[in-house]
Parts: structure tokens; C-alpha cells; sequence
């Protein structure tokens, strides 16, 4: 087999992206790692995502560690890291701390001692209220606060990369971490209530012809006018894969994956209706009191780091994205 690219969390939203776009560009030795699950009533099934995919094959998280013990794949040319607890919502800090912590860790090791290229998913949410802004440079991350502790996950993960030079020029250096903004776009359909606004608008327009948005509970901001940077999937794989498919040895860092241009949710909503061609229709509703004290009421991710990089294309925009996600699939996928 030749070098192959291990893909963790292949069979979920980015992880999926991810691989489809590796084999559009003509790669297929691919070691797919996941949990395919008991889906839960109402959510789609996990396994769907992985139809049509080509790859060598497909190993549980826990098989994969014990392979990588015994000496498999050590010619893995990078390791796209996605695999995590993505509920910003899960109250079992254990669990988080070895799933997206530990695990992390125990694979860039395994990653670095290789020469493998390792590029791994951080977050928006390590930036807690946004209040220390969105600066991705080394000296802000250790000054950030998150909110919860999904975000508090990935961070300490980033600050662990930073402690022992991960992410420097160099040998031992070179990991890629990417804090990805606000994802939306196709696949996310096993996400359940961690789903995007798109599609959960998209199926109370199909439902009843409205949306329902949270209410705002600070004066600076109107209803629905919250802000968040939205990132069509296809450009945050676009971004994962130009790091990705670099030689071990060039730069690494850790950088924010946005589009550096926040809109609120008003406008995203606005799109939904527009792409299935209805006239808005939003009515505010209050927020879960266990959320009030722990909601983002802005992000937008500073980019001048990553274009310094070298990452050069322009991103798709709210209206663009929207539309090509509705019309393109959710309006097929429930044809």
C-alpha cells in the first residue's frame, strides 16, 4: 500500500468533507478511523456518511491505538486529526478530557515520532464570551478563557502543542492546529441538536414556513442580531487540506478557520428563506437559562495569520454557501 493519510472522525462532518475532497483529488489509500453508533430516534444514521467514499479501511478509535502499538502504518504520509466530542453541550468532563485531549496527545506523539504531517481540529469555542477578541498568535491563546468545557478541551490541548514547541519551524515542530469558526454544509445530518442553524432553519421553514431564533439578553445586540463567523464546509476543508497535504517538515501554527467577516443570524436565516425562495418569517423565543451565561454573542476570526501562511483563496460567501448547501442538498436529500 502506498503512504497512506489517516483520517480520525472520517464519518463525521468535516471527517466526511474531508474525505470526499481527498478522493476527488484522486487519493484513496486512506485508514478511515470512527465510531459508527447506535443512532439516536430522529437523528440520521452515521454510517450514511461514509457511502460512496473510497478508502483502504475503516477502524474503531480503540482498534486503532492498539494497531498503531503493534507498528501499523508507519509510512502514514499525515494524519488529519477530527475525531472529538463536538457538543458544546456534554457535561461529562472525563470523557472530554480523554477523548479530546488525550487521545490528541497520544497521536500527535505517535504522528511526530513517524515524521507524519499532523493537522488536528481546535476550536472557535476556546474563545470563550470573545471578550480577549480573536487573535490566533501563540501569545493570546494562553490568555483565553472558554466557556464550557468542550472549549476547555481543546484548549488545553493547543497550550500543551505550545509548551513543547509543536508548532514551531524545526525539528519536533511543524503540527497544524485549526480552530474552525461556525461550519456549516452537507453531511451534518447525524449532528442532531449540534447541528447548523442552516438546516435546523431549513426544516422549520419546510415544517410550519418560520424560523425561531433565540432572543438577545444584551442591550448592545437585537434580536437576532448575534453575530457569528460562518464557514461553508467545503472552504474549512479546503483550508484543512492545504495544510495537510504539505511536507512533514513545513510550517506549522495554530490558526483561526473563518471567514474574518461576522453576520448575524438574521442574515443567515434571510438566506435559508431566499434559497427556497419564501418570504422571512422569524419569530424570538427565549434561550435555555442554562445557555444565557454561556452563549457567544460574537466571533470573528482575526485571518492575518493564516494568509501569512500562505492560504490565498477567498471564501464563499453567507448568501453563496447557503444557497448552494439548500439547493444542492438538503432540498435533494429530502426530495
Amino acid at each position: 500500500m502506498a503512504e497512506p493519510i489517516i483520517v480520525t472522525g472520517a464519518a463525521g462532518f468535516i471527517g466526511r468533507n474531508v474525505v470526499a475532497e481527498l478522493n476527488a483529488r484522486g487519493e484513496d489509500e486512506l485508514i478511515l478511523v470512527d465510531e459508527l453508533g447506535v443512532s439516536k430516534p430522529g437523528e440520521a444514521e452515521k454510517w450514511k456518511n461514509l457511502v460512496g467514499l473510497r478508502y483502504e479501511d475503516i477502524i474503531s478509535p480503540e482498534d486503532f491505538l492498539g494497531l498503531l502499538e503493534e507498528g501499523a502504518y508507519q509510512d502514514a504520509r499525515a494524519v488529519i486529526h477530527m475525531g472529538a466530542c463536538s457538543a458544546t453541550t456534554e457535561k461529562d468532563a472525563d470523557y472530554l478530557l480523554r477523548n479530546n485531549y488525550q487521545y490528541t496527545r497520544v497521536l500527535c506523539n505517535w504522528a511526530q515520532a513517524q515524521g507524519a504531517r499532523f493537522v488536528y481540529a481546535s476550536s472557535a469555542a476556546t474563545y470563550g464570551d470573545g471578550s480577549s477578541g480573536y487573535d490566533d498568535s501563540d501569545a493570546a491563546t494562553a490568555m483565553l478563557r472558554p466557556l464550557n468545557m468542550y472549549g476547555y478541551s481543546k484548549q488545553i490541548f493547543d497550550l500543551w502543542a505550545l509548551k513543547h514547541g509543536l508548532f514551531d519551524q524545526g525539528e519536533g515542530g511543524n503540527i497544524v492546529g485549526l480552530k474552525y469558526f461556525n461550519v456549516y454544509g452537507p453531511h451534518e445530518d447525524h449532528k442532531g441538536d449540534m447541528r447548523s442553524v442552516v438546516v435546523k432553519s431549513f426544516e422549520q421553514i419546510r415544517s410550519s414556513g418560520e424560523v425561531k431564533l433565540f432572543k438577545s439578553y444584551r442591550p448592545e445586540y437585537k434580536d437576532g442580531e448575534q453575530m457569528r463567523d460562518f464557514i461553508y464546509v467545503k472552504d474549512a476543508v479546503d483550508m484543512t487540506l492545504h495544510f495537510a497535504l504539505q511536507e512533514a517538515g513545513a510550517p506549522g501554527g495554530l490558526f483561526n478557520c473563518g471567514t474574518g467577516k461576522a453576520r448575524t443570524w438574521l442574515d443567515l436565516t434571510r438566506a435559508v428563506f431566499a434559497a427556497m425562495g419564501r418570504e422571512p418569517k422569524i419569530e424570538f423565543i427565549e434561550m435555555p437559562k442554562e445557555l444565557q451565561g454561556k452563549y457567544q454573542y460574537f466571533t470573528e476570526a482575526d485571518m492575518q495569520k493564516l494568509r501569512a501562511a500562505g492560504y490565498a483563496k477567498p471564501f464563499t460567501s453567507l448568501e453563496d454557501g447557503v444557497r448552494d448547501y439548500v439547493q444542492s442538498y438538503l432540498e435533494k436529500r429530502d426530495a
